[in-house]
């Protein structure tokens, strides 16, 4: 698939067949998400991959405030918890911040990474879905996460079971601007 009908065909995907997802193929996304740019190179994204009753325990426990969450990521066959390396995105050497952003660069670091990783998943005819609303505590504890890394998203994935319409965008004409 060429770059520019991968992004513009990429769905978030809510509904998910009850297939499998192959690990060889995570590995394969994995590899390509790796390439995703990072400040300074420093390249703090982790993936932590949970199926069965580890998926079952974050769907049970992290989402008290958003049941669609739960209910989402209990029937997909896959969860992936996009986790990082704190304290190293905008930062310098000393531990000083590199400018006003601080530590928001993690955030844009994971973005960009999460984005990669779910092109790279609907490359390969999976589906996606990133989310945002979560117990961020309760996932660290379910999945034993080192004191030295945060989570930064949840991407559900699996075999998609609709195809859904692309949502209006906005024209270009109300998004650019150019300045001499």
């Amino acid at each position: 698939m060429e770059a520019i009908e991968c992004i513009k065909t990429r769905r978030s995907i809510r509904s998910f067949t009850d297939d499998a997802v192959d690990h060889f193929v995570v590995n394969e996304i994995i590899d390509a998400a790796r390439f995703a740019p990072s400040w300074k190179n420093t390249q703090i994204a982790r993936y932590v991959i949970l199926e069965g009753d580890k998926k079952a325990l974050v769907a049970d426990t992290a989402f008290k405030s958003f049941e669609g969450n739960a209910t989402m990521v209990s029937k997909a066959p896959m969860l992936v918890v996009l986790t990082y390396i704190k304290e190293r995105s905008g930062y310098e050497r000393d531990g000083s911040y590199t400018t006003k952003k601080e530590d928001r660069w993690q955030n844009f670091d994971c973005g960009i990474a999460a984005e990669a990783f779910c092109l790279a998943a609907h490359d390969k005819g999976l589906g996606s879905v990133i989310l945002g609303i979560f117990d961020e505590d309760a996932i660290a504890k379910a999945i034993n996460l080192p004191a030295e890394q945060g989570v930064a998203a949840l991407i559900v994935l699996g075999h998609p079971a609709v195809d859904p319409v692309a949502p209006k965008r906005k024209e270009v004409s109300e998004l650019v601007t150019f300045l001499s």
